[in-house]
């Protein structure tokens, strides 16, 4: 937002907002304490909602949790809509002028490239679709009735007023602002959040694309390696396609009964691609940073192999971390379970949608990790005039429409969105993406297009599906069949999703709308002038889609490994997650059953906080043979000999040790990056390339070294040292004399090979570490480099922000020191391209009990509240990086016995 006399003013009146919330805390401003304290919601006694048919129960823990208990499925759903808005309706609010493009009506002018992006997309427009067209009447029913119960909140505090600190602090900038009122279709668009953030590999597309630029195919086929199936294996056995298209497992998994599927369901122009990885980066991080750490872990082990003789059940989401959690804990319980009311349920949700995500009912319980299945596609088009754009030589009219964008403080912006047979032009807003488009991909040469290309996106999630059904679904599922019945319905995002019941059955079943692709295999762009390039208008069949039920060995993990081997007789994705995280918990799974060994509920939780570095196992011993004459830089490497590979908060050998991984991969990759793919001030040591590629990988003798700054608001193609990085290195190291290790010093001096490599690594680390905490390595701790802020991020961060840097210290929290690591199963995410600070992390963490719900566990970052003064704002978060989980009251007793506060939700 520009820095206007109105906008000084605002931060002058956020200033003194804040100084006085200061002296609050301080005991010094009463009334500021009690309005603070006045937006707090209403957890005891009773409240009138309008539509209430009957008294709605709402009982909560010490943490805030609430267990809501009602007579139909539509008080239920209404009471939950009214107590997620009473503790978190401005992350509603922001979320949902997010998802519909709709920012600059709040923060201004700040937000107006980002709402266009968005409505470029639409969204919304694909969610009101749904709702129109593709959702169940009961599914529009529930919507309706939480709609109703966010309104009655609202209701009851109109216009924000008294409803969050946040709404004050946007007062100061936009006084005109009122929330309107709650639409079924808000909560619909909310899943085109999850899909863009869990979605495929476009930005690997992006980033090929990019790369193509300086590297042969080759090279990038070298930083793309194939997966590794025989080291990491994949979450089930291949299996094949039967005559009949029906799946057919190969791990020794029962045949169920089939279950009915409801739904069936190169290198181009530099700036151009920058310029849209650009805007992806610039939207709001919903879930996450888009493109990498995206993962999750969960495993189930069959009761057969458990102390307790039922299945036991593990998750933990890696998102992005922030302030509210992206999560909302809480239990649905219809008082007598019927057909009329089904629902019995308790576990994870999003706030503004209505159901549980994830998490267990009276009878089964499932979990989610990223499917990472390969459904966005990007075309090169022809433009050949404000209408028109070329397919097989002949002129094809773009469908158009016209989208306003109204700005808070200042003038409304039209914008014309032009959507291509295969999907939206998404490079359509900017004069110089039209403009430039002379480097045509090998292959795909068009000559004729020096005046430009343009870049339209095909994704499955722009196509209406039924998800929100899948979620009902899912939290009336009793049994495989019905959990399966609610996967066919699981349109976008495509997750793996795993399952346990309390009959002693195990599960896993891969979902989503998945293309057939006509020709091309997703890795790169695509000329879109050329119809056989696409998707068949089927996508890959429910049916055929890989399963396993009840599988020999006991047990299942899903980590984000490919989900099945390169046979299989579709294509889910080239760009699968590397595995290690999976290979090393069912290592520790086989581990626990060797010799008929047996797993606890706290082994399940100590799988999950397991901190090894996988890859450490292999490059430390060749640290160690590294012959370093410089005692100074001694003393660090001799901290690696005795390392036992965790990565715990408190040891200096893992800070060590991260830190040369850190100046490994920059000087055999980051070096040889061209500065348009480094973030800005991001400057390295580079060689002057005299052309624009190496040759087979080799360092030219006519290239001189030159310092290179960084040009981008992103870096996703940078070396970040996740799971596609260990990879990488390790196939590079059975190449001592691999052109990648060949790097410029710190004195300029070209080098060449491993070992000169790795003794300039542990050097450059000495120096860094040092300079971060000092000479003396008895006070290192990987803690201290690798800690997480929890940022409130609805107000904005940076140039964006409306609100001043004193008011986010108020809201923000931490820094917390954490064990852990990108490539770990406690996968605390870090960009060893941006620093080591926490960047993604496992945002909530639960074991889910088959013998008995009232023993299972969980944990939440952050808390209940979004209000953030409120006890429960941000209770649970020292719990979770310590590694605690909270008990998770089940049954009506149990929940009895926890409550703190009880509110009735009652008929007018």
């Amino acid at each position: 937002m520009p820095r206007s006399k109105k906008f000084r003013r605002a931060r002058l009146l956020v200033l003194v907002l804040v100084v006085l919330l200061v002296a609050a805390v301080g005991g010094g401003g009463y009334w500021a304490v009690s309005a603070v304290r006045a937006s707090f919601p209403d957890v005891d006694g009773s409240v009138s909602v309008a539509g209430m048919s009957a008294p709605v129960d709402v009982k909560r823990d010490a943490n805030g949790i609430p267990q809501l208990y009602a007579d139909t499925p539509e008080d239920l759903f209404r009471a939950q809509g009214y107590v997620q808005a009473q503790d978190r309706f401005w992350e509603m609010d922001v979320r949902r002028h997010i998802t519909s493009g709709r920012l600059s009506e709040m923060f201004g002018s700040s937000q107006v490239e980002t709402d266009t992006f968005l409505r470029t997309m639409g969204w919304r427009q694909v969610a009101q679709q749904e709702y129109d067209t593709q959702l169940s009447a009961d599914t529009k029913k529930y919507l309706k009735a939480y709609s109703d119960g966010v309104n009655a909140w609202l209701n009851q505090h109109p216009g924000g007023q008294s409803a969050s600190l946040e709404y004050a602090v946007l007062g100061a900038v936009n006084s005109g602002y009122k929330p309107e009122a709650w639409d079924p279709v808000d909560s619909v668009a909310w899943l085109k959040a999850m899909a863009w953030n869990l979605s495929g590999n476009l930005q690997e597309e992006i980033d090929r694309s990019l790369l193509s630029q300086d590297f042969s195919t080759e090279q990038i086929a070298q930083l793309y390696p194939d997966y590794p199936y025989d080291r990491n294996g994949t979450i089930v056995k291949t299996g094949t396609i039967g005559k009949d298209g029906n799946y057919q497992p190969a791990d020794g998994s029962t045949a169920p009964a089939a279950a009915t599927a409801a739904a069936q369901g190169r290198a181009t122009t530099k700036s151009l691609f920058t310029d849209i990885s650009d805007k992806m980066a610039a939207l709001p991080q919903l879930l996450g940073p888009q493109g990498q750490g995206i993962g999750s872990n969960s495993w189930v082990v069959s009761g057969d192999h458990t102390t307790t003789g039922k299945p036991l059940l593990a998750n933990d989401p890696h998102l992005g971390p922030g302030l509210p959690s992206v999560w909302y804990q809480m239990g649905l319980h219809c008082r007598t379970v019927s057909a009329k009311c089904a629902f019995d349920t308790s576990g994870f949700t999003f706030a503004g949608m209505p159901g549980v995500v994830i998490g267990h009912n009276q009878k089964v319980s499932w979990g989610f990790t990223n499917l990472g299945a390969d459904v966005q596609d990007l075309y090169l088009e022809k433009v050949t005039g404000p209408d028109t754009y070329l397919v097989d030589g002949q002129q094809v009219k773009f469908q158009t429409r016209k989208e306003t964008i109204k700005v808070a403080g200042g003038a409304d912006r039209t914008i014309t969105v032009r959507t291509t047979n295969r999907g939206p032009l998404i490079s359509d807003q900017s004069s110089e993406e039209q403009s430039v488009g002379k480097y045509a991909p090998a292959g795909n040469a068009a000559p004729d297009r020096a005046q430009g290309y343009g870049v339209a996106l095909q994704w499955t999630a722009l196509t209406p599906g039924k998800t929100m059904d899948a979620v009902f679904m899912l939290d009336r599922a009793t049994n495989w069949n019905e959990f399966r019945n609610a996967a066919a319905d699981f349109a976008v995002p495509a997750q793996n999703l795993i399952y346990a019941d309390t009959s002693n059955n195990i599960g896993y079943q891969a979902p989503g709308m998945i293309p057939q692709r006509t020709k091309g295999d997703g890795t790169y762009p695509v000329p879109g002038w050329d119809s056989g390039y696409g998707w068949q208008k089927d996508f890959v069949p429910f049916q055929a889609l890989p399963y396993s039920f009840n599988p020999k060995n006991g047990y299942i993990v899903t980590a984000n490994q490919a989900v099945v081997g390169p046979t299989y007789q579709y294509t889910l994705t080239k760009d699968w997650e590397y595995g290690t995280r999976a290979k090393q918990i069912t290592d520790l799974i086989e581990g626990k059953l060797k010799n008929g060994g047996k797993i606890s509920p706290d082994d399940m939780q100590s799988m999950q906080l397991d901190n090894t570095n996988v890859m450490a196992e292999t490059l430390v011993p060749l640290l160690l043979k590294v012959n370093i004459t410089d005692p100074y830089v001694r003393e660090a490497q001799d901290l690696l000999k005795t390392w036992n590979y965790r990565q715990d908060a408190d040891s200096a050998a893992a800070a060590y040790y991260n830190g040369v991984w850190r100046q490994l991969l920059t000087l055999a990759f980051g070096q040889k990056f061209p500065a348009d793919l480094r973030a800005k001030g991001d400057c390295l040591l580079v060689r002057q390339k005299s052309n624009s590629t190496l040759p087979d990988g080799a360092v030219g003798a006519d290239t001189h070294p030159v310092t290179e700054c960084g040009t981008r608001d992103a870096h996703f193609a940078q070396p970040d040292g996740g799971d596609r990085w260990t990879e990488v290195v390790r196939q590079q190291l059975a190449n001592p004399k691999s052109p990648w290790w060949d790097y410029v010093d710190s004195n300029h001096i070209q080098q060449h090979g491993l070992n000169n490599l790795l003794a300039e690594a542990l050097k450059d680390a000495r120096q860094d570490l040092t300079a971060q905490m000092g000479k003396d390595i008895k006070t290192w701790n990987w803690g201290r480099l690798h800690s997480l802020s929890l940022k409130e991020q609805t107000l904005g961060t940076d140039d964006s922000s409306i609100a001043s840097g004193l008011v986010h210290a108020l809201l923000n929290r931490g820094p917390y020191q954490l064990s852990g690591g990108s490539a770990a199963v406690n996968a605390s995410g870090w960009n060893a391209a941006a620093g080591y600070d926490v960047d993604w992390i496992p945002s909530m963490r639960m074991v889910v009990d088959l013998s008995d719900f009232n023993a299972s566990h969980w944990i939440n970052v952050g808390g209940a509240s979004g209000h953030a003064f409120h006890a429960n704002y941000n209770d649970q978060t020292a719990l979770w990086a310590k590694g605690d989980l909270l008990p998770w009251a089940w049954s009506a007793d149990a929940v009895e016995k926890a409550t703190k506060h009880k509110l009735v939700l009652s008929a007018q």
